[in-house]
């Protein structure tokens, strides 16, 4: 997704949420990117292809089960390589016109290869917040044949020597070649990041494609890629360290009645809300937390809140905190921010408003009783989903992202 200011790997390399930014902020935060990926691709070794460049050579293994190499895409007028990925939203945006520029063009001489310059270790959990599939490649599987994907899907992650050779900076990233496989475009697929056709303002790649087969010249031969900045295997020991800082959040563990959980279940927020009712003593809560902060890690980034309640008793919240700090579920700084503006302190609290009857009205009218408890609750307060006992954590996150989506939106 955008890599914006606040980096976690990388210094360009935390999602900004688009539908919070102005169209000057976004501006401002595309230049600053661009300013920080160049220093990141000369560390990493990147070469820079210039226009009139022959193509890198490849040998990369395909979702077919092939292995594909630039030979194997000679005949064509022209060759696409499109550098994408399973997790960028950016590149979600823009499928759709993918697809429609591929059905317009092939039969005249447009060769096509999709490739994913991505290693799972290269990611952090918070930049999973717009799809349920890591960049593995057995998730491009997956994620091609959800996405019902009629070309090569090919995988870079393990060496990235495609991905440097290319010079590839972001996803989506866009190589044009000629009949020569000279390099004739590079640069963003086009202007816009949202999966909405009307927002595109420049079709540049488009723009490249149909100049070429006509035998005119690229109207503008290279533009600066935007979305997910390469998500290089070597960044692991800094995600690592980020991730420990985050395990060792301590915890505040906060009082609260009926009146006060009926106020958060109201929403009125941004967030939708994630609400879980636990105890120390209950085997299968205790099994399932796991699974529950790290949905509330990956989708970080959204709009998106994770409360605990234990209905331990106040005596044990000691008990209680240790618990929560050993899973830990403290808050991220994004959390503390949005936490403080509505006054509070914490995200995890311990029931004091009398039996659990008084929690089941206010929360959850339709609770049959018993804990686990996990309801998801938009922003007015409506319950989207409910499940009594253990939750399927995949099923979990799919309601998730029912409601969030996996494309920017303007």
């Amino acid at each position: 997704m955008l890599d914006a200011l606040g980096g976690t790997e990388d210094s360009a390399n935390a999602h900004q949420h688009i539908p919070l930014m102005n169209t000057s902020a976004l501006r401002l935060t595309l230049a600053f990117l661009f300013a920080f990926w160049l220093p990141l691709a000369a560390e990493e070794g990147l070469r820079e292809l210039k226009i009139g460049d022959p193509a890198p050579d490849f040998a990369l293994p395909g979702i077919d089960g092939k292995t594909h190499r630039l030979a194997d895409y000679r005949k064509g007028k022209l060759l696409m390589v499109f550098f994408t990925s399973n997790h960028c939203p950016t590149s979600h945006g823009a499928e759709l016109r993918l697809k429609r520029l591929l059905q317009e063009t092939r039969s005249r001489g447009l060769e096509f290869v999709a490739i994913n310059p991505n290693h799972p270790d290269g990611l952090s959990i918070d930049e999973l917040g717009y799809s349920k599939y890591n960049d593995g490649f057995e998730d491009m599987k997956r994620y091609a044949a959800d996405q019902k994907f009629d070309f090569p899907y090919l995988y870079d992650g393990e060496t990235q020597a495609t991905a440097k050779a290319y010079g590839c900076l972001a996803t989506p990233h866009v190589f044009l070649f000629d009949a020569e496989r000279k390099l004739r475009y590079k640069g963003r697929f086009d202007d816009s990041h949202y999966e909405d056709a009307s927002t595109v303002k420049s079709p540049d790649a488009r723009n490249a494609v149909e100049a070429l087969l006509a035998g005119r010249e690229v109207p503008v031969a290279v533009t600066r890629p935007h979305g997910c900045s390469t998500k290089w295997r070597s960044k692991q020991a800094g995600i690592a360290t980020r991730t420990e800082k985050w395990d060792r959040t301590p915890v505040d563990v906060e009082q609260i009645d009926a009146s006060g959980i009926e106020k958060l279940r109201k929403g009125g927020t941004a967030n939708i809300r994630l609400f879980n009712v636990w105890a120390t003593w209950c085997v299968p809560c205790v099994t399932e937390f796991p699974d529950l902060v790290a949905t509330s890690r990956r989708f970080d980034m959204r709009n998106f809140e994770f409360i605990n309640i234990s209905t331990d008793a106040w005596k044990d919240a000691g008990k209680v905190k240790a618990f929560l700090e050993r899973n830990a579920a403290g808050l991220s700084d994004r959390l503390k921010k949005s936490v403080a503006a509505e006054g509070r302190k914490s995200n995890s609290y311990v029931f004091t408003g009398g039996n659990t009857e008084e929690l089941m009205k206010v929360l959850d009218p339709d609770w049959p009783g018993g804990i686990p408890h996990t309801v998801l609750v938009d922003t007015d307060g409506r319950i989207l989903w409910r499940h009594n006992g253990p939750v399927n954590v995949a099923e979990l996150q799919s309601k998730i992202f029912d409601r969030l989506g996996v494309v920017y939106k303007p």
